[in-house]
């Protein structure tokens, strides 16, 4: 049985755009903190040497360099004030919540509700600072140590700190007013127009190696349609879904019995979203961001762990694996769908699963099913994420063509659209409550001219 809410979202018209005011005031907000992000990855760190900036990034490019210029918009190539991007911040988030879920006064403030998720986001906001502080440094000595500085000296190491760290903190505060005021998820949305921004060139680049003779025309083809495949795999997986039937009652309202109604609760086959990419992707790059500018000369621990964790590698491959799976586990139980919370839920509007009691068998039953699910959700992830690194690796493909950047592309694209369908569907709403008031003033004005007239 459809719902009127399925059914209005259904027959939902985006020629409705032109009348939410308030949708089209959200998206012009969004697009242009999303404009102020991209002016400010050209926007250059004092003091770098631009010419061998260049000329290193170049030879990096190929290696983990390349998916750190994606991650950040090629403010990280470029050197610009965003270099670091919103990885800290998501770093941070992901310290935080492990931490919630160990911490005993964390998880007191997770149930203390709106105030105490305050608290946790300003913990997590201390967490980026220090962060950002952390990478900051390495980031400038290592320019300093690779011979990309100008004046080299304390002076270029604190003003590098101070703009890179003072960028990251921006983008946080971007990321959040467009999670409050605009339309989609800000830090994936930042994530996603970076990407994004990068591609053309990045297409070029693919196909100039290709009239070069660097890359045969069938490898190109291969590619192409590889990532035509893995864009339709991710879009029917991300809306696939796992129906568990709920049955309410028949309950009485004075003297009349109503019949009980059937619903379904919708558990996704990834409930965590583009979460666990990048979550995973960010642990990968932590050692990286400052590997890469360090030089196997000058140090040579960093050298040794980007030889065996640089993209494609096994132990790279197996790592990312394994936080793959941990994080979509980690994040779904702990943020997107918790059983206990659903379970409580359904037991106080005296909804039940059929055969299950309400309560704990109710909570304990949800958590058999999603973790079924998961494995299923997990596995699409590390398919997704891993077999198009593979080739990328093996025929020297660009990073933007990969599993994490089409994933992230695809999943941000999709959550954006549905909440501006739900935009447009409140609207509906508002229109027809304003309606149906109307004409209800309007009757009961007629009666009264009516009772005039008598």
């Amino acid at each position: 049985m459809v719902s009127a809410a399925e059914q209005m979202a259904a027959n939902t018209s985006w020629s409705a755009l032109g009348k939410a005011t308030e949708l089209r005031k959200r998206i012009l907000f969004t697009l242009g903190l999303l404009i102020v992000y991209r002016l400010g990855t050209f926007i250059p760190v004092p003091g770098i040497d631009g010419a061998a900036l260049r000329e290193f990034m170049e030879g990096a490019q190929a290696t983990i360099g390349g998916m750190l210029s994606m991650f950040t918009g090629g403010a990280l190539g470029r050197m610009g004030i965003f270099a670091l991007g919103i990885m800290p911040y998501i770093s941070a988030s992901i310290i935080v919540q492990l931490l919630t879920a160990m911490v005993p006064q964390l998880q007191q403030l997770k149930k203390e509700g709106e105030q105490g998720r305050k608290k946790i986001n300003q913990y997590t906001r201390y967490g980026t600072v220090g962060l950002a502080t952390v990478q900051s440094y390495g980031l400038a000595v290592s320019l300093q140590s690779g011979d990309m500085v100008t004046n080299p000296g304390l002076f270029f190491i604190a003003s590098c700190m101070i703009t890179l760290v003072g960028g990251t903190m921006f983008l946080m505060w971007l990321g959040e007013q467009i999670t409050a005021r605009g339309v989609g998820n800000g830090i994936s949305l930042i994530i996603f127009v970076g990407i994004i921004a990068e591609v053309p060139a990045a297409l070029a680049q693919f196909f100039a190696s290709g009239r070069s003779g660097a890359i045969s025309p069938a490898v190109i083809i291969g590619v192409m349609l590889m990532v035509v495949a893995v864009i339709a795999f991710v879009v029917f997986m991300e809306r696939s879904l796992r129906k568990i039937h709920i049955q309410y009652p028949k309950r009485q309202v004075g003297m009349k019995v109503y019949d009980g109604g059937s619903s379904h609760l919708p558990v996704k086959v990834n409930p965590a979203g583009v979460i666990p990419a990048i979550f995973a992707s960010s642990l990968l790059l932590l050692p990286a961001t400052i590997g890469t500018f360090s030089g196997n000369q000058t140090n040579p621990v960093m050298s040794t762990i980007m030889a065996y964790f640089g993209p494609g590698q096994p132990l790279y491959l197996l790592f990312f694996t394994v936080m793959i799976v941990f994080f979509t586990y980690f994040y779904t139980f702990n943020v997107a769908f918790k059983p206990d919370d659903v379970a409580e839920n359904l037991k106080n509007q005296n909804g039940f699963i059929p055969g299950v009691r309400p309560g704990k068998r109710t909570e304990e039953y949800i958590e058999y099913v999603v973790n079924r699910i998961l494995v299923l959700g997990s596995m699409y992830l590390v398919a997704v994420m891993l077999l198009p690194e593979i080739l990328r690796n093996q025929f020297a493909i660009p990073f933007y063509f990969g599993g994490t950047s089409v994933l992230i592309v695809v999943s941000v694209t999709m959550d954006t659209i549905q909440q501006v369908q739900s935009h447009l569907l409140a609207h509906q709403y508002e229109g027809l409550i304003e309606r149906s008031q109307l004409s209800g003033k309007g009757r009961k004005k007629g009666r009264r001219k009516g009772g005039a007239r008598r």
